[in-house]
């Protein structure tokens, strides 16, 4: 199973937020933002400051993947 932030990086697109902008709003590190594009671990606390600062839910900017069963 993997996490996806593909509907994070959308919706940052369609309000026009560039990473500078949700680094310098939530206090992220590049290196984070970096972490949530390859889809990468990161905390709950994380996920937490740019639901805040986004005014979003977890499942604006997050979506589950679940692993492909091999036949």
């Amino acid at each position: 199973m993997a996490i996806s932030y593909k509907r994070l990086f959308k919706l940052m697109i369609d309000r026009d937020i560039k990473k500078k902008d949700l680094k310098q709003s939530t206090g992220l590190s590049y290196t984070t933002i970096s972490k949530l594009e390859k889809g990468e671990n990161v905390t709950a606390d994380v996920l937490d400051k740019i639901c805040c600062q986004l005014e979003c839910q977890l499942n604006d900017i997050a979506e589950i993947i679940p692993d492909k069963e091999e036949h």
